[in-house]
């Protein structure tokens, strides 16, 4: 499996962006995906899940201005950041997850300017 996440950029507080996440072969249906973080000179930390039921959960950071979602029909991940702050400034990462299986993108880099 290979993942690919796109969408990061450079945007004003306050301002939203869109990731996605591509992911190969046949079972991202059933996989549980993850949309982690890694803050410039911090630990890797969680952000927002989906499971294969579409149930959602979210960090406390993200609630009410992050939404994750998924296309099975296009392997595909996303999340809507809105209402952007300068400490969301990270490295986004998405991840699946089946059973023992773990699997990780590239990281895509999220900038927010004060």
């Amino acid at each position: 499996v290979q993942l690919q996440a796109s969408g990061g950029g450079l945007v004003q507080a306050g301002g939203s962006l869109s990731l996605a996440c591509v992911a190969s072969g046949s079972i991202f249906r059933i996989s549980v995906m993850r949309w982690f973080r890694q803050p410039p000179g911090k630990q890797r930390e969680f952000v927002a899940l989906i499971n294969e039921h579409s149930f959602t959960t979210y960090a406390d950071s993200g609630k009410g201005r992050f939404t994750i979602s998924r296309d099975n029909s296009k392997n595909t991940v996303y999340l809507q950041m809105n209402s952007l702050k300068p400490e969301d400034t990270a490295v986004y990462y998405c991840n699946l997850q089946l059973g023992t299986q773990s699997y990780w993108g590239q990281g895509t880099l999220v900038t927010v300017s004060s």
